[in-house]
């Protein structure tokens, strides 16, 4: 289900949950937590096949996993999406074991004006994933904080940019834009080239070539241990994100990649097809997994939409999350934190066998493929609400995806900033309100105050940068 667009492992979990009442509370909750390790991990698999993340939290691997299929390396690049998502997901569950009180702790000192800071920072990501032009990467945000704005104002509950249509109140849906963004726009894309090829009488190839060297269907010692260091360093910070209620791996999985990106040694080759980038955003984004349980099992608060799902599994088998659950249930607990274990060891033996039936899409020609893709992108659209609005948001954003890339403009800016628009609006229109219309809280507040600092360092190095460029050119 996380391997196909627009599904998500969340519907996964949704679909299961019927399936368990005749069991015990358990064996019930360990089947979802399976599929939440599977789900998450799933949708690399359709991101770096066919540039169509199965779901949002895999947006970021397509810059790097596509491209490496593009050059004949799609098995490599599959190959470390299993290895970075299985050391993510084993420390986030790790952390999740030993740790969880005080990082539950720690994420609840993060009220709204921390997290509007945090946000903040965040989107200063935006300069490293914005490709050769920061001016167009910021053209691109913009584009993706107008689309965050459309539906009911977070704060008062007033309907925005709706233009007296119903469906429009709910705001632009995630997966039908992330889908038209990245698979539709690819569809357009190769559309105009197999008509171009045709026109020049060439002959039309599959979709994905497949190297004959044997070094590009594996992850080389060399390779895995030059991305060690940013597979730990997303795992962090996938681990640290996922604690904070609300955040979700979307995020995690583009935060990881843009600091693996401004820690690389190598940072030009982001973007280019670079097995470190493909490491960056599944470790962030299954980092996640574990670390998301910690608030809902502590504080009986879900820490992304899967485990919000997963908290209505734990009430329909009598565990009722919060600081007692440790307390009278750990049998069930200490049960389940085994089993979670399990389940990301059976996820590295399970994926190793479904990537080599995923590769075979790579040898479909485009005119099967394409079509098949999207058909897949309608069905995965439509399911999430049953709208046709959704369909229409997919179309429109597919040809905005194809026209931005056309012309050089990234697409990470722009699903960046809609994903963390509304978390950055809330946050600062509530420390405000708080304040009593004053900013001095966010200078006030030590954490506040360092994130501020941070993002100041990180622009003046980004002019720097810009400007010792331009100066040498």
């Amino acid at each position: 289900m996380g391997a196909l667009p627009g599904l998500t492992g969340t519907m996964a979990i949704a679909l299961m949950i019927p399936f368990t009442f005749y069991m015990d509370a358990v064996n019930a909750i360990t089947i979802l937590l399976a599929i939440y390790c599977g789900g998450i991990y799933g949708g690399s698999i359709s991101a770096i096949l066919i540039r169509a993340p199965g779901s949002p939290a895999s947006a970021a691997t397509v810059f790097d996993g596509y491209e490496l299929a593009k050059q004949g390396k799609a098995m490599k690049a599959l190959k470390m999406a299993v290895d970075a998502s299985v050391i993510g997901n084993f420390w986030s569950v790790l952390l999740l074991i030993f740790i969880a009180p005080q990082i539950a702790y720690l994420a609840l000192k993060l009220g709204p004006t921390e997290i509007a800071s945090l946000i903040l920072f965040s989107l200063t990501i935006i300069a490293y994933v914005s490709g050769k032009s920061i001016l167009k990467g910021l053209i691109s945000a913009g584009i993706g904080l107008f689309a965050c704005v459309i539906g009911i104002d977070p704060i008062t509950a007033t309907p925005r940019l709706a233009f007296g249509i119903a469906e429009m109140e709910r705001g632009i849906a995630l997966i039908p834009m992330s889908i038209g963004l990245f698979a539709v726009s690819e569809v357009f894309t190769q559309a105009e080239k197999s008509f171009k090829e045709r026109l020049e009488k060439t002959k039309i190839t599959a979709v994905l070539p497949k190297s004959k060297n044997p070094e590009d269907n594996k992850v080389t010692f060399r390779e895995m241990w030059g991305s060690l260091r940013t597979i730990v360093q997303s795992s962090l910070i996938g681990s640290f994100l996922g604690a904070i209620p609300g955040v979700g791996s979307p995020i995690a999985s583009f935060m990881g990649y843009g600091l693996g990106k401004r820690f690389s040694k190598h940072p030009e080759k982001y973007g280019t097809g670079f097995v470190e980038g493909v490491a960056a955003s599944e470790a962030a984004n299954n980092g996640v997994v574990g670390a998301s349980m910690i608030p809902l099992l502590t504080l009986g608060i879900p820490g992304d939409l899967p485990t919000a799902v997963l908290l209505g599994a734990f009430l329909l088998h009598g565990l009722i999350p919060g600081p007692l659950l440790f307390q009278d249930h750990p049998h069930e607990i200490y049960s389940l934190f085994a089993a979670f274990l399990l389940s990301v060891v059976a996820l590295y033996f399970v994926a190793r066998q479904v990537i080599k039936v995923g590769y075979l899409l790579t040898r479909v020609p485009k005119a099967a493929l394409f079509p098949v893709v999207l058909a897949l992108c309608f069905i995965g659209s439509y399911a999430i609400n049953s709208s046709m609005l959704d369909i229409w948001v997919m179309f429109v954003f597919g040809l905005l995806g194809y026209f931005l890339e056309k012309y050089g403009f990234s697409l990470a800016p722009l699903l960046i900033a809609f994903l963390l628009g509304p978390i950055l609006e809330t946050g600062l229109r509530q420390s405000i309100i708080l304040s009593g219309d004053n900013i001095k809280m966010f200078f006030t507040s030590t954490i506040s105050l360092i994130l501020i600092l941070l993002t100041i360092a990180v622009i003046a190095q980004i002019a720097y940068q810009t400007f010792k460029k331009g100066k040498k050119e």
